[in-house]
């Protein structure tokens, strides 16, 4: 399961010079071509899914293939909700399987940008995951992108970078320095001392939207300054439409597969042809051998009732599903009952976390510590629970065993050795 904590992914970029691309799909033609390309240039890669392009697909349906793409690719992968607009957005951008966020309030007031965004921040990272600010702002120049982002520039300052980033507590900061959405008429013009005195200001992964159109001296100039993650998505859905306008053309058939057939070669080649400019091509061996794998857990309890009642039961379990589903990192909460009559325990419970870290912060939720000690404990004495981490294949664990040999994740006992209820 290649999917890495995104804060490892981009630190290892920002360290070692080179940029991550951050890629908006849309359709799992964009999908399927990311990755391609990805795995053609051994690079790491971020599959980026903006809430700003939900209009285009259902995320609920799209987020189920973009996690299983993931963990068969044979390269770092992490999943990114780009452009949050609030705290509910980042909650179910991780419920949905997303392991990086990113809020985006740079269109409000400075003081309510950080009230804001440090409220995502304290919740995502007791989930573990990390997160994404942004301040100053990068607008849309046209078309989908103009409604999308009306703002107009604004540009990030150090003074104030250096203070949003204390008290948000963000990992990686996108800042506006002259890049816009969407495709600028003529050449952009960045201001990259702005970038560099913010850089040496924060000494963390910075982050640029609004990619497309850039030359590749421009891109290597934001790299040199601090630039770790590039979102990018206007050339992409340019070439997409230019390819199924060829097709049309060609007069070889106007039925949908026709027209969309090349679309993913097209999208890919742009793909590989950027984390080749960006320096990410040839880093994925490196970067999946010192970063930690994403590992998702589960919280298995088996337990009898007090008194055995059916409908009592029914009642426990619709109510666990209700309440312990909408916290923070809680992925998924499945009940059921035994399959044999004569089973040692008769009902059991199956609560998916997004990772470890949402073992403490779940355990010490408040709405987790009122269903259980006023619901579930006094009704269901007789119980064993276990947290366990997922492993999918030898080399996910051989991964696992060498990173805890070096100390730096969570040990198999901890997981292994702490009951929630």
């Amino acid at each position: 399961m290649p999917i890495i904590d995104m804060k490892d992914m981009l630190q290892h970029a920002y360290d070692h010079g080179y940029a991550v691309g951050a890629f908006d799909l849309v359709s799992l033609d964009f999908l399927e071509a990311i990755l391609s390309a990805a795995e053609q240039a051994r690079a790491p890669v971020i599959l980026s899914l903006a809430e700003s392009h939900f209009g285009y697909f259902d995320i609920e349906l799209m987020m189920p293939a973009v996690e299983k793409a993931a963990e068969r690719a044979s390269v770092p992968v992490a999943i990114h909700l780009d452009h949050g607009a609030d705290l509910d957005s980042a909650v179910r951008g991780i419920k949905l399987g997303c392991n990086g966020v990113m809020i985006d309030a740079s269109h409000q007031e400075f003081s309510e940008n950080i009230r804001i965004t440090r409220a995502v921040a304290d919740t995502a990272h007791a989930c573990g995951i990390a997160v994404e600010g942004e301040l100053g702002y990068v607008p849309g120049v046209e078309g989908e992108d103009a409604e999308r982002h009306p703002e107009a520039l604004a540009y990030t300052t150090p003074v104030e970078a250096k203070a949003y980033v204390e008290r948000t507590g963000v990992d990686f900061l996108a800042v506006s320095v002259g890049t816009v959405h969407g495709r600028m008429k003529g050449k952009p013009r960045l201001d990259y001392q702005r970038l560099k005195q913010i850089n040496e200001a924060l000494s963390i992964p910075l982050v640029i939207h609004g990619g497309t159109g850039l030359s590749d001296a421009q891109f290597r100039r934001l790299i040199t300054n601090g630039i770790a993650k590039i979102n990018y998505y206007t050339a992409l859905a340019e070439v997409a439409g230019a390819s199924i306008r060829s097709s049309a053309s060609s007069r070889k058939g106007n039925s949908y597969t026709n027209l969309v057939r090349d679309v993913r070669q097209t999208v890919s080649a742009e793909v590989e042809s950027k984390m080749r400019l960006w320096g990410s091509a040839g880093r994925a061996a490196e970067v999946l051998a010192r970063c930690q794998p994403w590992t998702p857990v589960e919280h298995v309890i088996l337990y009898n009732l007090s008194g055995g009642d059916p409908e009592q039961a029914e009642m426990l379990m619709a109510e666990g599903r209700r309440v312990l589903g909408a916290i923070p990192g809680v992925r998924e909460v499945v009940t059921g009952k035994t399959a044999r009559e004569n089973a040692r325990y008769r009902y059991t419970w199956l609560i998916r976390f997004c990772h470890p870290k949402v073992i403490d912060s779940f355990r010490e939720h408040p709405d987790h510590v009122a269903f259980a000690d006023k619901l579930f404990r006094p009704l269901a004495s007789d119980r064993v629970s276990v947290d366990y981490r997922i492993e999918t294949d030898a080399s996910t664990r051989k991964r696992h065993a060498a990173s805890e040999k070096k100390g730096s994740h969570i040990s198999t006992r901890a997981l292994f050795g702490k009951a929630l209820f």
